[in-house]
């Protein structure tokens, strides 16, 4: 065992570092090689613990949440990946104060419990808070720049800051975090009271929504691809032909064009070439150029 694992063992549980992870345990694709180290961090002491030793270590470090809308290659990651586990929350008189590793989904249900409204249409949403806040996560009209209030958040050296919501300069799927290496800790949302029953209901109807317009059923990280300028992505890649096209065990899905999922024992590179590959025919066929939504790291 070489020094960080040595330092970092007598620093926080034995138990939260794993040497040689697969990431296809800690990814909603279910694919990716190995992680040389995969840590729990369950406190914001722990995060710098880590960190720290890391940058002392000359290791390479990656934050994930839910690993929702990440795609590893099949070689692994050369360093650590941390995944935070900062998953308090808690409804005050003025705001819901949430970690960075708390679902949307509880978060949604905080809400509807406390006869909150305005989380409606994030009820449905797999990541976490810190992985939402970053890329400006939304769905069903709403999107999360449109229900916080502020960031706390370390920098690369360890320094805490909060930042207002216009200080995130949040745009479509991005923010200033998505520029930085900056870690989120944990955001406040703002509480608008509504009528329980008319959220419960409203949320029912997006989830119904869910259910039959996505491919729930196979493992997937959300929309593959960002909304075009101008254009609906989705739209294009059926337009194209490629519903149901397959290379490997990666498939662009049957029933909405926008997902790629892990059909078959799908590798990353299966899906990183089905991404290619649909993002080529769409430029070749309508001249539009789509990006992909999912962040893809390793080698």
């Amino acid at each position: 065992m070489n020094n960080f694992c040595d330092e970092l063992i007598h620093k926080i549980n034995k138990s939260d570092l794993l040497l040689d992870e697969p990431m296809s345990k800690h990814t909603s694709f279910k694919v990716g090689g190995k992680a040389d180290y995969f840590i729990i961090a369950r406190s914001i002491n722990d995060l710098k613990t880590i960190l720290t030793l890391a940058k002392q270590n000359n290791i390479n470090t990656f934050i994930i949440g839910n690993g929702t809308n990440l795609l590893v290659k099949d070689n692994g990651y050369r360093g650590a990946i941390i995944k935070l586990m900062l998953n308090d929350i808690n409804v005050l008189d003025d705001k819901i104060v949430a970690g960075a590793g708390v679902s949307l989904a509880l978060l949604a249900r905080k809400a509807i419990d406390n006869s909150i409204t305005g989380y409606e249409g994030l009820s449905g949403i797999p990541g976490t808070i810190g992985g939402a806040v970053r890329m400006n996560a939304g769905a069903y009209g709403t999107e999360i720049k449109d229900v916080l209030i502020e960031t706390r958040y370390i920098d690369k050296n360890c320094t805490e800051h909060i930042i207002s919501n216009e200080e995130h300069k949040f745009s479509y799927r991005k923010s200033i975090f998505s520029e930085n290496d900056w870690i989120i800790l944990e955001s406040s949302f703002r509480i608008q009271k509504g009528d329980k029953e008319e959220i419960e209901n409203k949320v029912k109807e997006i989830s119904e929504k869910r259910i039959s317009s996505q491919p729930l059923d196979k493992p997937n990280a959300g929309s593959t691809f960002k909304r075009g300028d101008g254009f609906i992505t989705a739209k294009l890649i059926d337009e194209a032909g490629l519903k149901g096209y397959t290379i490997g065990g990666a498939q662009i899905s049957t029933k909405h064009a926008g997902f790629i999922i892990n059909n078959d024992n799908a590798t990353a590179d299966d899906i990183i070439k089905l991404i290619k590959y649909t993002k080529d025919t769409v430029k070749e066929k309508f001249g539009k150029e789509i990006e992909p939504e999912v962040i893809i790291i390793g080698e």
